[in-house]
């Protein structure tokens, strides 16, 4: 397998939704042109799609799930079981919310670009991460302030 397949493979591997191809821009193409900020579109929405549907599921599980156990152990075993899908779930709102915020730079024209210094985040970035708001190095200089003030 040469380079370029790992790396492809690696990308594809990383990124937050199947069924959609790394967009791979061509020489000399423009920034977040048309058809990249389309892609990105899709990609949102259809990771949105997926976490809803998520969230359905959960619902059906549980109301199908809950059973009113004589067992202490076995009530607290589903109740355990409940409130990690319900943390998980909490998660996903949280991403869905980031996703809708991230929805709305993308009608508004600032997509792609960093929140802090106006750079570009980079395709390659926003295909793993889509709902960046920085740069890489603004993040990582925003998340060694955070631990520099967390100490």
């Amino acid at each position: 397998m040469t380079t370029d397949n790992v790396t492809y493979l690696a990308r594809k591997a990383a990124l937050p939704v199947d069924g959609i191809e790394p967009y791979i821009a061509k020489a000399g193409e423009e920034y977040m042109n048309d058809k990249q900020l389309a892609h990105f579109r899709n990609i949102l929405l259809a990771w949105k799609k997926e976490l809803m549907e998520e969230v359905d599921r959960t619902v059906d599980h549980m109301k199908e799930e809950a059973s009113n156990f004589s067992d202490p152990a076995d009530r607290a075993t589903q109740e355990e079981e409940f409130a990690l899908e319900l943390r998980a779930r909490d998660r996903e709102r949280k991403l869905i919310r980031k996703i809708d915020k991230t929805i709305t730079r993308l009608d508004e024209g600032d997509y792609g670009y960093c929140e802090a210094c106006g750079i570009e985040i980079g395709l390659q970035r926003l295909e793993v991460r889509p709902t960046a708001e920085m740069c890489i190095d603004c993040k990582t200089t925003q998340e060694i302030k955070e631990k520099q003030l967390a100490s």
